[in-house]
């Protein structure tokens, strides 16, 4: 991927650019699923936190768990969750939206004063089209989709995984805009699109040593 199309994964539809990993370590639970699925899903998440070089821990000082993911038939289900109300500010009015426009999956972030990522709640309604998919293919892009601050735009006209001889894979330009956030010499947020090229950049590395 050259230094524009990586942009474009971090570029919101105001036009603002935002590109931030973890701070912490990532320590997640799921909700709506049973136990096959949690293995799963857990399974995902750190296979991408690997992937990035970073880490998964059992409880988050602060919060408890920080990666929070809801997989529900209804977005109404999310209203009479105990608590949520105080964890993601105007969830009433949020509901309303996802409703209003059929959305089936929708993220909120929080970030710590130097904007690292600090929390991430995934909302999941499985409709007609994410029931059909694979468990393992649900997994690994949920979990991808919560690893970095994309843009709400990155994924829309294609998906981060790809298919290897029958299996939903995590395709390899995605999988090294993860690892190349994540070198400990990039920033933990970026602003400015030129953070792209430092990506683009550090991506070309590996290949140029080879």
């Amino acid at each position: 991927m050259d230094a524009d199309q990586i942009g474009a994964l971090f570029t919101r539809g105001d036009g603002s650019y935002l590109c931030a990993r973890w701070g912490r370590p990532i320590v997640p639970v799921v909700f709506g699923v049973d136990d096959a699925t949690l293995g799963v899903i857990k399974g995902a998440v750190e296979a991408v936190v690997a992937l990035a070089g970073h880490r998964i821990d059992e409880t988050d000082p602060e919060l408890g768990a920080n990666l929070m993911l809801f997989f529900v038939r209804d977005w109404d289900e999310l209203r009479g969750v105990p608590g949520l109300d105080r964890l993601i500010e105007g969830l009433p009015a949020l509901l309303d939206r996802l409703e209003a426009a059929e959305a089936n999956q929708y993220r909120v972030f929080r970030f710590d004063a130097a904007g690292a990522i600090k929390a991430c709640f995934v909302f999941v309604r499985m409709d007609a089209h994410l029931s059909d998919l694979p468990a393992e293919t649900l997994a690994l892009s949920q979990a991808v989709q919560a690893v970095l601050s994309w843009s709400e735009r990155a994924f829309a006209g294609a998906s981060p995984l790809g298919m290897l001889e029958g299996a939903a894979v995590l395709k390899p330009d995605i999988a090294g805009v993860i690892r190349a956030a994540y070198n400990p010499m990039m920033p933990v947020v970026a602003r400015d699109a030129s953070h792209a090229l430092r990506l683009a950049a550090r991506i070309s590395l590996p290949e140029e040593r080879e």
